[in-house]
């Protein structure tokens, strides 16, 4: 075998077979008759199949072709050309090469038809052969051997959902944590009104209001890592309804510890193939780890975007960058967009979950025939959440500024100060004050000295903002 570019220089259309019969393809394609099939009966909306699962995929066929070769089952030749195929694949080099919708077969059958016809036809050309005559290498006997959709597809749904959890989402809300981690450490002594209810409340300072920010991320973080558990145990080797019929026995150890080389990751046989394939409870799970930092980022995004609001007539004690024009029609208006963005991210999360929950409680007898729309969902939202925690971090988190000006007015302003007074007059004498203030529009001082409950001086000591925050991050 020797190196051949990856492409076919053809045009037209020639002829591919499957157990159906023959089919027409595209002639500068490496895909064969199955998923040509489900192109023509499954082209549905504009949802294709993500592109990280074909490359996990490829780790899949790779690391089949290395087992089936090292137990003398696959001929070196066939199984060079196949793992030369399957990096290719892996490295994204055949990406147009796999175009089928996630509206399609449940198992997955298609998408992995389409792997095996892809790296196929490509070690075909590697080995000189004619593309579609599935010799040297054929896509089921040599591609799949060992393997069944049903136990492959979900392998492939583990392992490109832990690359996007490591690679991409858990380094970008690590940094969004410590970004606002930063602005919670510089400004842990600048005392600012609480709120409950979304009425004033006793102060605070802004420090530990973005302290339980960054803490409700890290906790995120944690249920997220905590939910690769189950990600990293593999289906492989249970074949069709996880007895793994067909498969030599430990092949499904073989192929996960393989699988765990090429990765660097801890991936192993999963213990049980039966719960593997009937159900896909571990990508639920991690669905669920997603909807939990979408939760907790829409708090912190809604929080940025209201203590922002005004810039004079809303609350206004958060500047936010001024990244573009807001309005159309008001001049010089700009809005909190990176905290929409947020926030509109986060509702698709919330709602994508639903239906991964959903698509998982539909696991009939042996098989979970809706695991599409669940690895694209989850992968959908583990790219969104990243992309868009960036961007937050980026645009909105790095460079909010506080309005000190405001902020000590709405402390001083602030009745709920009188809280401060109940353990020296008692809780009935201090709501009499502060209602008299609201009243009669009297500031909370002058109310508590015109009541004669307590004096000037003794008020000045007690209600002191700075005394009533507590230390640091415990407040106590």
């Amino acid at each position: 075998m020797h190196t051949v570019p990856i492409g076919i220089e053809a045009t037209g259309t020639r002829t591919e077979t499957d157990s159906m019969g023959a089919v027409r393809v595209p002639a500068d394609r490496y895909w064969g008759a199955q998923t040509q099939r489900s192109l023509h009966h499954f082209s549905i909306g504009n949802d294709l199949m993500p592109k990280e699962l074909s490359r996990a995929y490829g780790i899949v066929k790779k690391a089949a072709a290395e087992v089936n070769a090292a137990d003398g089952r696959l001929a070196p030749d066939k199984a060079h050309a196949i793992v030369q195929a399957a990096d290719e694949v892996i490295a994204g080099a055949l990406d147009a090469h796999f175009p089928l919708y996630v509206w399609q077969t449940g198992s997955g059958t298609q998408s992995n038809m389409n792997l095996n016809e892809v790296i196929a036809n490509r070690a075909i050309q590697l080995l000189d052969g004619t593309l579609g005559t599935k010799t040297p290498v054929h896509p089921n006997d040599h591609v799949n051997m060992c393997q069944s959709s049903n136990d492959t597809f979900p392998a492939a749904m583990h392992i490109a959902t832990v690359t996007m959890l490591d690679t991409l989402l858990l380094p970008q809300i690590d940094a969004l944590a410590r970004a606002i981690e930063d602005k919670a450490r510089a400004w842990m002594g600048i005392v600012k009104i609480g709120r409950t209810h979304l009425e004033d409340a006793v102060p605070l300072t802004v420090g530990q209001e973005w302290s339980g920010y960054a803490h409700q991320l890290r906790d995120a973080i944690r249920d997220i890592e905590a939910s690769r558990r189950g990600l990293y145990e593999l289906a492989a080797g249970g074949t069709a309804v996880g007895t793994g019929l067909t498969a030599p026995p430990g092949f499904g150890v073989k192929i996960a510890a393989r699988i765990a080389e090429l990765t660097g990751r801890p991936f192993v046989t999963a213990p049980n193939k039966f719960a593997a394939q009937g159900s896909l409870d571990a990508m639920t799970r991690t669905s669920a780890a997603l909807r939990g930092l979408a939760v907790a980022l829409m708090k912190i995004a809604n929080d940025m975007r209201w203590l922002a609001s005004g810039p004079r007539c809303g609350l206004g004690e958060l500047l936010l960058p001024d990244n573009e024009p807001g309005s159309s029609i008001m001049p010089g208006k700009v809005n909190p967009t990176q905290c929409e963005a947020i926030v509109m991210i986060c509702i698709q999360v919330i709602g994508e979950d639903t239906a991964v929950a959903f698509a998982g409680s539909q696991g009939n007898f042996e098989l979970n025939t809706m695991r599409p729309i669940i690895v694209n969902n989850v992968l959908h939202c583990a790219r969104i959440l990243a992309d868009g925690a960036e961007k937050f971090r980026l645009y909105s988190v790095d460079g909010t500024r506080l309005n000190e000006k405001r902020i000590s007015q709405h402390v001083s302003e602030s009745l709920m100060l009188v809280t401060a007074l109940s353990p020296a007059i008692g809780y009935d004498k201090a709501s009499d004050i502060a209602h008299t203030a609201m009243a009669e529009d009297l500031t909370l001082r002058q109310a508590a000295i015109r009541s004669g409950a307590i004096s000037a001086e003794d008020f000045d000591r007690i209600v002191d903002p700075a005394a009533m925050v507590g230390s640091g991050l415990a407040g106590s």
